[in-house]
C-alpha cells in the first residue's frame, strides 16, 4: 500500500503543478529535492512572484524510521518504527478576489519489532480560504467535494464537511480559517471499508482538486482590486498563519519529526499584517466574510 500510494502522489504532484502553471501563465514551479537524516526525504516544488500566484508550494514527502518520543506519547505506544508519506499544497494568490487553497492527502504505517504492520491509516482533505465571499465559488468547491465523496459513500460528504468545519477553527479567534471543504483522518480498515477502499476514496478526492479550484481561480484572477482589498487580504492571511502555527497537526508533525523546515513552513504567505484590534466596517464586503466564518454554512 505504501508503494502504491507514494507512486500516486508523485504522479498527482506532476498533474497539479501542470494545472496550476496553466492558470498562472508566467511563473513556473522550481523543484527542490531533500533528504531527512533519520530516513526518507521529499520533493518540494515552489512557485513565487507570479502574475496570479504570489507564493505556493506543492510538496511530497516519504519519511521513515523510529517513531519520535513525542509521537509515541500522542499515539499511546512504546518504541516503534513508522513510515509516512503525503502530498501537501498551499497556494496564496496575488489578487485578493482569488481564494487561498490548501489540500493534503497522506498515508501512515507503524511496525512492530519484526517489521510487521501493526497500524495503518489514510488522512487528508481540501479546503478553501477566500478573502472576499463569492457564494458561487463556495458552492462549486463544495459540490465538487461532494461528488467525489458520493461515489464511495453518501454519508462521507456531510461527515467530513463537518469535521473540516471543526478542524479549521481558530479557537482563540472563535472563527473558521475559511469556508471549509473536507477533512478526514485515521481512516482505517473496518467492516465497510478495506484499506484498498480507503485508497480509492482518498485518490478520488485528490483527483478532484484541480476541478474544485481551477475554475474559481480562472473566474477571479483578472478582477480589479485596490490597496484596501490588499490590506484586508494581508490581515486575513495573519489568521491563516495563526492557525498553521498554533493548531495544524501537519505542521506540528513535521516539526516534531525533524522534517525539513523550509518545506513545512512554505504554507506561510509572503506578505502579512497584524493590525491591532481590527474590525471591518459594518455592512462591508469584509464584514460579510466574517459573518460566514463565525457561522459555518451548508453550501450544498
Amino acid at each position: 500500500m505504501k508503494d502504491q500510494f507514494y507512486a500516486y502522489i508523485q504522479n498527482l504532484q506532476d498533474q497539479i503543478c501542470a494545472g496550476l502553471e496553466t492558470v498562472e501563465g508566467t511563473a513556473k514551479f522550481r523543484e527542490d529535492l531533500w533528504k531527512r537524516p533519520e530516513g526518507g526525504g521529499g520533493r518540494t516544488r515552489v512557485i513565487e512572484n507570479g502574475a496570479v500566484f504570489e507564493k505556493g508550494g506543492v510538496n511530497i514527502s516519504a519519511v521513515h524510521g523510529k517513531l519520535p518520543d513525542t509521537m509515541q506519547k500522542m499515539f499511546g505506544v512504546g518504541e516503534a518504527d513508522f513510515f509516512a508519506c503525503g502530498l501537501s499544497l498551499v497556494i496564496h494568490p496575488k489578487n485578493p478576489m482569488v481564494p487561498t487553497v490548501h489540500a493534503n492527502w497522506r498515508y501512515f504505517e507503524m511496525y512492530d519489532e519484526s517489521g510487521k504492520v501493526i497500524n495503518q491509516w489514510f488522512g487528508g482533505g481540501q479546503d478553501l480560504t477566500p478573502y472576499y465571499l463569492f457564494e458561487e465559488d463556495a458552492k462549486h468547491f463544495h459540490q465538487t467535494c461532494k461528488m467525489a465523496c458520493d461515489k464511495h459513500n453518501p454519508e462521507f460528504y456531510p461527515l467530513y464537511k463537518k469535521k473540516c468545519d471543526e478542524y479549521f477553527w481558530n479557537t482563540h479567534r472563535n472563527e473558521a480559517r475559511g469556508l471549509g471543504g473536507l477533512f478526514f483522518d485515521y481512516c482505517k480498515a473496518n467492516e465497510q471499508m478495506s484499506m484498498e477502499n480507503w485508497y480509492n476514496f482518498v485518490t478520488e478526492v485528490g483527483n478532484s482538486f484541480l476541478e474544485a479550484y481551477v475554475p474559481i481561480a480562472e473566474r477571479r484572477k483578472n478582477l480589479p482590486y485596490n490597496e484596501t482589498n490588499r490590506t484586508w487580504q494581508e490581515i486575513r492571511r495573519g489568521r491563516y498563519v495563526e492557525f498553521n502555527l498554533v493548531h495544524d497537526k501537519g505542521t506540528l508533525f513535521g516539526l516534531k519529526t525533524n522534517g525539513r523546515i523550509e518545506s513545512i513552513l512554505m504554507s506561510l504567505p509572503p506578505h502579512v499584517q497584524w493590525v491591532y484590534d481590527h474590525h471591518p466596517e459594518a455592512g462591508s464586503e469584509e464584514e460579510k466574510l466574517i459573518n460566514v466564518l463565525q457561522n459555518p454554512v451548508d453550501w450544498v
